[in-house]
């Protein structure tokens, strides 16, 4: 079987879509020796060079040097369709949320989340919503579609209207570099790099308003009330929001607003390499986002043997599992009671580590590309048979 995939965001890791991409083309070439897999993504002027496994082929639209996104939608809409009906592929994979319309071949599209559809704040400009509505169309013509999370998939049959049966959850997993580091001088290299102190919380992850950062802050300045000197600092990673702005809240603002600036250290853009020991090294992790087609990070530090706080919404419940502990996003006292106790108790911390480790074992690539492959052989018609069932043991 000839596979085309959609490649626009390989080599593009610090978007989950381009983790997604990567880790899943790296599961499918060690697992898949039969199908022939066909790259292709949208070409732009100068020297065009992306790390790939297989041949990566760049496509050229009429709006290249005019605007990338309306190179980019053309890509999606019409060089790719085109692409797939020339070279006779068996199948076309796209993903993220941007199938074509008008498929000229057999199409599995994964949708992730319908963030831009369910959460006002995200829907954009007029063009932004009107692109929105295209891909939703496209994606209820695809022959399956993959999604990460039960929680997922349950919105999808509900907003796109898409039969349950169409809609298969495939989850994903971590990085296979995410894994305890216990090497003190590894730890304390990461340390000194972020001017990171001894103890610490740790948040990693986007600045937008469902990340609920707010309440992290508000939850952590009721933590050092209550600890005082003995409270540890909380890290911030990941590369700050440009301005301040409703979507993207400025955190530093706020931590100055409740006067706990000097106690946050904000490390600004970590490198890949880095994450497993930043994780390793925090007392938890928290994350209190209010809406996630999966939850990567949280799985991240889970897999570094890091307890995890997390809120109980969307698919985090779903993917921390018992795992972690559980807050309501939107109960501050809860938060902060919860954070003090994990501070303090030693043995609690322990315990969901080993938890957590139990928990991210369960999540696996090579998994997720043999599912993926199911779906396959379905989408192209090459066997009749019954996907797995939506369910981590199944």
């Amino acid at each position: 079987m000839r596979v085309a995939w959609n490649a626009l965001f390989l080599g593009q890791e610090s978007t989950g879509s381009g983790q997604y991409t990567q880790e899943l083309l790296r599961a499918l070439a060690q697992l898949d020796s039969e199908n022939e897999y066909l790259l292709y993504t949208v070409w732009k002027p100068g020297v065009f060079s992306q790390p790939s496994l297989w041949p990566l082929r760049a496509l050229r639209t009429p709006f290249t040097s005019l605007s990338d996104n309306l190179a980019k939608l053309w890509f999606e809409q019409v060089s790719l369709a085109r692409a797939c009906r020339s070279v006779s592929v068996d199948l076309c994979h796209v993903p993220y949320f941007a199938s074509p319309l008008c498929p000229t071949v057999p199409t599995v599209v994964t949708v992730h989340d319908l963030i831009p559809m369910l959460l006002p704040l995200y829907r954009g400009s007029v063009l932004v919503r009107l692109y929105t509505r295209l891909v939703a169309a496209a994606a209820r013509r695809a022959d399956c579609i993959i999604t990460d999370s039960l929680h997922s998939k349950g919105d999808i049959v509900k907003h796109l209207c898409v039969p349950a049966q169409r809609v298969h959850v495939i989850y994903l997993a971590a990085h296979p570099a995410c894994r305890p580091i216990e090497d003190e001088n590894v730890l304390a290299a990461t340390r000194g790099k972020y001017g990171l102190p001894p103890r610490y919380i740790l948040y990693l992850g986007g600045f937008d308003q469902r990340k609920n950062l707010s309440a992290l802050l508000q939850a952590y300045a009721r933590l050092c009330k209550s600890l005082g000197d003995g409270a540890p600092a909380l890290v911030v990673a990941g590369r700050l929001p440009p301005g301040d702005t409703p979507l993207f809240p400025d955190p530093k603002r706020m931590a100055t607003e409740l006067g706990i600036a000097h106690r946050v250290v904000f490390t600004g853009w970590v490198a890949e390499e880095d994450k497993p020991a930043l994780y390793s090294g925090a007392l938890f992790f928290t994350f209190l986002s209010l809406y996630e087609g999966f939850g990567l990070m949280p799985l991240e530090a889970m897999s570094c043997g890091t307890p995890v706080l997390v809120a109980n919404t969307s698919s985090l419940p779903e993917i921390v599992g018992s795992g972690g502990v559980l807050v309501d996003a939107n109960n501050l006292d809860q938060i902060a009671e919860q954070m003090v106790v994990l501070v303090r108790d030693t043995a609690l911390r322990q315990r969901l580590a080993q938890d957590a480790l139990s928990q991210a074992a369960r999540f696996d690539w090579r998994d997720t590309a043999e599912r993926t492959l199911r779906i396959y052989n379905l989408a192209a018609g090459k066997q009749e048979l019954t996907p797995a069932p939506d369910s981590l043991t199944a």
